[in-house]
């Protein structure tokens, strides 16, 4: 990281104080020279404790890749990700993944369970990856089970679960042990409109509970949800409203 980007990354006055996931000059470039597609360029992004931030854009402005290098999955071309006050950058592969596991939740449109695996063991799997002791790791997995609804499912199989069942499961996992940052990828893409609402409402519980959330969505009212919402074309951040003003566009949430 050069000069400019360490004073941008330092504590400054518009930094949020209290930001759980910070991106500072975030740029992502795949490929190079005359075939090279920028798919983030400048971005600079707090998400605070407490807080669902949703980003929108058309396909292709840059909403997933912005997730999957906040979440560590890819790294960026430019700029800096810090999560919990930790500069990815200055992490090796374990120590990354050791963040992921404790620090970040996933949920995915297509739920990701693993399907050879019981609820409750997909919900256990990355605390017991973790060092957890085993009971430990399916007591904490049947509270965020219990949290989302679905106390009586614990040995199901995913293929015995509805959509909107897996994608509950998905959010415990995310949720399990209490992570701190939530990353949805259009969760509720693959949900009826009812199992949907009931989805981002689970979302919307944990971050008030003190999670910080970031949310890509094409949905206006999934992103009625949240406290600001962040518009993205062709890489770039060209506008943000903040819940106040959300609701006169997007209309007050369900």
């Amino acid at each position: 990281m050069d000069d400019a980007a360490r004073a941008a990354a330092a504590p400054s006055g518009r930094a949020e104080p209290d930001a759980v996931l910070r991106l500072v000059g975030v740029s992502r470039v795949y490929g190079s020279g005359e075939k090279a597609v920028t798919a983030l360029a400048g971005v600079d992004l707090d998400v605070r404790a407490g807080e669902l931030v949703a980003i929108m854009g058309a396909s292709g402005s840059g909403k997933s890749t912005l997730l999957s290098i906040a979440g560590g999955l890819q790294q960026p071309t430019a700029g800096e990700v810090i999560v919990e006050g930790r500069a990815l950058s200055s992490l090796d592969a374990r120590e990354t993944a050791r963040l992921r596991r404790r620090s970040l939740g996933f949920v995915f449109q297509d739920f990701n369970l693993i399907p050879t695996l019981t609820a409750l063991e997909n919900v256990t799997l990355p605390l017991e990856l973790d060092g957890d002791p085993a009971r430990e790791a399916r007591r904490l997995a049947e509270v965020a089970l219990e949290s989302v609804g679905l106390e009586e499912k614990h040995g199901a199989y995913p293929d015995d679960l509805s959509g909107g069942q897996q994608q509950r499961v998905a959010i415990a996992r995310a949720v399990v042990g209490g992570r701190r940052l939530i990353l949805a990828d259009e969760p509720t893409g693959a949900l009826d409109s009812v199992t949907g609402e009931a989805v981002m409402k689970m979302l919307r519980t944990r971050v008030d509970e003190g999670a910080a959330g970031l949310l890509v969505t094409h949905e206006a009212r999934h992103a009625a949800w949240a406290d600001r919402i962040v518009f993205l074309r062709d890489g770039r951040i060209i506008d943000e409203s903040r819940r106040d003003d959300a609701d006169s566009l997007l209309g007050p949430r369900r």
